[in-house]
């Protein structure tokens, strides 16, 4: 089922810039983080509080159908907004290429997460850097189509 609302972009230029390079080229254009040339995907969520659609390229983290969406903002010691929207409402809908669907999402915990994070960790190496600049463990959610 797709989301409804009013799609309010990022406050950040950068994130507001490479959606909508990346939903116009459907994903020829604008897929790695910040020309890293590691992939991205575009997840959309709906406002934990406001109810708007928000978009966020996030670092594309896929096994077996199953995506995986890691809220490290960088290393902060506090979450990025979407996983309050994850929470609130565990639907998105993820782009990956010209590829949009729905999925439902979750918190992954203990071995699961373990196993997830590592897989993550092998994925995008940063992720290990990011978390030692903290104290908290960095939340892992699962995208499972719907």
């Amino acid at each position: 089922m797709a989301l409804t609302g009013t799609y309010v972009p990022s406050k950040q230029q950068w994130v507001r810039d490479q959606v909508a390079e990346y939903e116009a080229s459907e994903g020829a254009r604008a897929n790695t983080l910040r020309d890293t040339g590691y992939p991205i995907v575009v997840i959309t969520s709906v406002g934990a509080k406001s109810g708007n659609l928000r978009k966020n390229p996030v670092m594309r983290v896929e096994r077996d159908g199953t995506y995986v969406a890691i809220a490290s903002k960088g290393g902060s010691d506090d979450n990025p907004e979407w996983f309050h929207n994850f929470v609130a409402h565990p639907e998105v809908e993820l782009q990956d290429g010209a590829e949009k669907h729905t999925y439902t999402v979750r918190l992954a915990h203990g071995e699961e997460r373990a196993e997830w994070w590592e897989y993550a960790v092998a994925t995008w190496p940063t992720y290990g850097e990011y978390q030692k600049r903290t104290d908290r463990e960095i939340p892992v959610f699962l995208l499972e189509r719907a």
